[in-house]
């Protein structure tokens, strides 16, 4: 009997749970108003928060120098804090992001949005 298979990297695991890519059509309808605002800059409901350094500690996203990502909440109706969906974009700068992400469950998974 064959030894079994080494475990993927977390890396490479976390690369390919984020790759899954998903339109923004898919998404809610909330997602696709905060994605604008990314790209415009603001306004956002939550100042405090949106654009803040997403620091990826669940290490699901591949792996970046501190404040490539930046997290932003997407409302959730009928929700009376700000929810567990969120984008997290990477790039250097904010209004034009590399990549982003959708996250539906507080970051316990990511699916890449499509340009």
């Amino acid at each position: 009997m064959s030894p079994p298979a080494l475990a993927r990297s977390s890396q490479e695991l976390s690369e390919s749970a984020a790759s899954a890519a998903v339109s923004l059509t898919e998404l809610p309808e909330e997602a696709g108003e905060v994605h604008r605002q990314i790209l415009a800059g603001g306004p956002f409901r939550h100042p405090e928060k949106d654009g803040s350094v997403f620091g990826n500690r669940e290490r699901l996203l591949p792996r970046q120098t501190r404040g490539y990502y930046r997290e932003y909440t997407v409302p959730t109706p009928g929700s009376r804090d700000r929810g567990a969906r969120r984008i997290v974009c990477g790039g250097r700068e904010p209004k034009t992001p590399d990549v982003c992400y959708y996250t539906q469950d507080h970051y316990a998974s990511f699916r890449r949005i499509a340009p």
